[in-house]
């Protein structure tokens, strides 16, 4: 059941952004992944729901403009 205000779907997320050749290493992302912007995932909302697998995650957006995710 999906708390009040939270959508439980999964729309396409659009195109993901490539990291250029020059992103630093010490990011420990590899130089060539995609990487989706989190307003391009969240679209104005501070909460959404992930489906992995059986399991669902939470993503949340704090007021201190961090990124949470939670089982």
């Amino acid at each position: 059941m999906s708390p009040a205000g939270v959508r439980n779907e999964c729309p396409s997320p659009g195109p993901a952004v490539v990291l250029p050749r020059s992103a630093p290493a010490s990011t420990g992302v590899p130089l060539d992944a995609e990487a989706l912007n989190s307003d391009q995932l969240l679209r104005g909302r501070r909460e959404i729901l992930i489906r992995h697998g059986d399991r669902v995650y939470r993503l949340r957006h704090t007021s201190n403009d961090k990124l949470i995710l939670t089982k």
